[in-house]
């Protein structure tokens, strides 16, 4: 949550993270783990802030940002198990919606979270090629359609008005699943290319 007037700078900061994510998350993995750490905790943070005060909003997003990076970047083994878990929780949410309506139970969720997170610590590698390359890929989209909808608001504004940003949401977006595919697949490419470069200069 931050003023109305930031929205278009956040979404486009949304959309350079995601790039790095997606096209260099291996080899900058600790980078990309700030950069996550710092939405993340910026996110949190300034939502506990209230609306009437976008100096204490600001701050507090500042502040929330560089605890969650420094987190983060300081727990490698724990972000490449949480990007498995999230993996497998997804791939456990897209499977369900081939056989049942709603959302899964609880319980398989966890299940698939832990499936994949003790994955992720055998396949390092290929866990965070993968991983990074989604998420960087929905980072971007995410910024792209904010951005699209932050357009020309930067003054005016009132002094309650907020910029919220909804991870999981791009709204009526239709183009977005398509484009989250190209850019995903476009990143793995990208990163595995790179490391089959590194390994040939050896």
């Amino acid at each position: 949550m931050l003023p109305a007037a930031y929205g278009l700078p956040a979404s486009i900061a949304l959309i350079l993270g995601g790039a790095v994510a997606c096209f260099a998350g291996h080899r900058l993995f600790r980078v990309v783990l700030g950069i996550y750490g710092f939405i993340i905790g910026a996110m949190f943070a300034s939502s506990m802030a209230g609306v009437n005060s976008q100096t204490a909003m600001i701050l507090a997003a500042i502040v929330g940002g560089l605890a969650g990076s420094l987190i983060l970047v300081m727990a490698y083994f724990i972000g490449i198990a949480l990007i498995g878990a999230g993996l497998g929780a997804l791939m456990g949410h897209a499977a369900w919606g081939w056989f049942a309506a709603g959302d899964p139970p609880v319980i398989a969720v966890v299940v698939v979270s832990v499936a994949g997170a003790l994955a992720a610590m055998v396949l390092q590698r290929y866990v965070i090629v993968v991983g990074t390359a989604l998420a960087g890929a929905w980072t971007m989209i995410v910024g792209a359609v904010n951005a699209l909808a932050a357009r020309g608001v930067t003054r005016g504004t009132s002094a309650t008005e907020v910029w919220i940003l909804y991870p999981t949401s791009v709204g009526d977006a239709s183009w977005a699943p398509y484009v989250f595919v190209l850019l995903a697949i476009g990143g793995i490419a990208v990163q595995l290319s790179g490391k089959k470069g590194k390994r040939s200069r050896k």
